[in-house]
C-alpha cells in the first residue's frame, strides 16, 4: 500500500470529543444507554456524523457510537491507506479507553465492511451482532462484472480535480440529504464534505480495496452471529456516473447474491432488499429501515 498523510483539518466538531490513542486523537461521539453497543463504520469519505439520524434512532434503545478514523474527519491526521488490522486495533482501542463494555453490535456501511471484518477476525468474542449497509466484503470480485470490480472501481474514481469541480453540486447534495440534522451538525458535515481532507481521504481509503480483500482472505470468516444485511437496489449517482446501465444491473445483480450468499452462511441471517434508494444515501433516506434492522440485530443478540 502507499501511504499519504492527509491534511490537518481546522474544522470542530459540534457534539462529541476527543480520545488520544497512540498520541493521535480520535473523534468519538456516545449517546445512549444500555447494551449491546452499537458501533457505526463510515465508508470510505464518510464520517461519523453522517451517521447522526441513524444514531439518534438507536439511542432510543441502546447505545450508539459513531467515530472518525484516523485520517478522517474530525479525527487527528494519519498515514492512508491503512490495513483492516491496524483500523480494527485503534477501534478496540479507543472503545476500550472511552469504557464502552463489549460484545458490540458492529454497523458497517459500505468500506466500513472491510474493517468490521478485520475486527470481527481479531476480535471475535466482542462481537455480538452485525449490520451489513451494503458493506464492503472480501469476495466481491467473486460475484462481479469486469466494470465493477474492486480494481475497475479505483480506476474510474474521480481524480482530485474532477472532485473540486464537483464540490458546488457535492454542497447542494449534502445539505438535501442532511435537511433534518440539527444545523450545527449539518453545517459542520456539509463543510467537510467540500474540504481537502474528504478529497484526500477519500481517494486514498479507495484505493486500498483489492489490497484489504487480499488481506480479509486470509483470515477467518465472519463469526456466527446476528447478521442483517440491507442491499439497497436504487440507482447511485456516483455509480450512474461511472458506469454502464448494463453494468449497473449486473453489478445489483451480483451483490444481491453475494450478501444473499453472507446470511446464509450464518445461523441467524436475513437479506433486506431496499428498492427504492442507492448506495450513497440510503443511511439518509431509509434510516428507518436501518435503525429497524438494528435494532432487530440488537434484540437477537440479546436472546442469543
Amino acid at each position: 500500500m502507499t501511504n499519504e498523510s492527509t491534511s490537518s483539518t481546522p474544522l470542530r466538531p459540534p457534539v462529541g470529543g476527543f480520545q488520544e490513542i497512540d498520541g493521535r486523537r480520535l473523534y468519538l461521539h456516545r449517546q445512549g444507554t444500555g447494551g449491546p453497543a452499537v458501533i457505526l463504520l463510515p465508508g470510505a469519505s464518510a464520517i461519523g456524523l453522517d451517521y447522526f439520524g441513524v444514531q439518534q434512532g438507536v439511542s432510543r434503545f441502546t447505545t450508539a457510537v459513531v467515530y472518525d478514523r484516523g485520517g478522517t474527519g474530525f479525527s487527528d491526521d494519519a498515514a492512508l491507506p491503512r490495513t483492516a488490522a491496524e483500523v480494527a486495533t485503534e477501534l478496540h482501542e479507543l472503545l476500550h479507553a472511552q469504557g464502552v463494555p463489549g460484545p458490540y453490535v458492529l454497523v458497517a456501511h459500505s468500506l466500513g465492511g472491510a474493517y468490521a471484518h478485520g475486527f470481527a477476525q481479531r476480535y471475535p468474542q466482542d462481537v455480538a451482532g452485525l449490520v451489513w449497509l451494503d458493506a464492503f466484503h472480501r469476495d466481491w470480485d467473486d460475484y462481479m462484472p469486469a466494470e465493477a470490480s474492486l480494481a475497475a472501481s479505483v480506476r474510474l474514481s474521480p481524480t482530485e480535480e474532477q472532485l473540486r469541480q464537483a464540490l458546488p453540486g457535492i454542497r447542494q447534495m449534502a445539505a438535501e440529504l442532511l435537511v433534518d440534522f440539527p444545523a450545527d451538525v449539518r453545517d459542520a458535515v456539509v463543510e467537510y464534505h467540500v474540504s481537502e481532507r474528504w478529497i484526500h481521504a477519500g481517494i486514498a481509503e479507495r484505493a486500498s480495496m483489492a489490497d484489504l480483500a487480499v488481506e480479509l482472505r486470509a483470515g477467518a470468516d465472519l463469526p456466527d452471529v446476528p447478521l442483517i444485511a440491507l442491499t439497497p437496489l436504487g440507482v447511485d449517482p456516483g455509480q450512474q456516473a461511472l458506469m454502464s446501465e448494463e453494468a449497473l444491473r449486473a453489478m445489483h445483480d451480483g451483490k444481491t447474491r453475494l450478501y444473499a450468499a453472507m446470511v446464509d452462511a450464518v445461523s441467524d441471517g436475513e437479506q433486506r432488499i431496499l428498492p427504492d434508494t442507492g448506495h450513497s444515501q440510503f443511511v439518509f433516506e431509509r434510516a428507518d429501515a436501518v435503525v429497524q434492522a438494528i435494532r432487530d440485530v440488537v434484540d437477537r443478540a440479546g436472546r442469543a
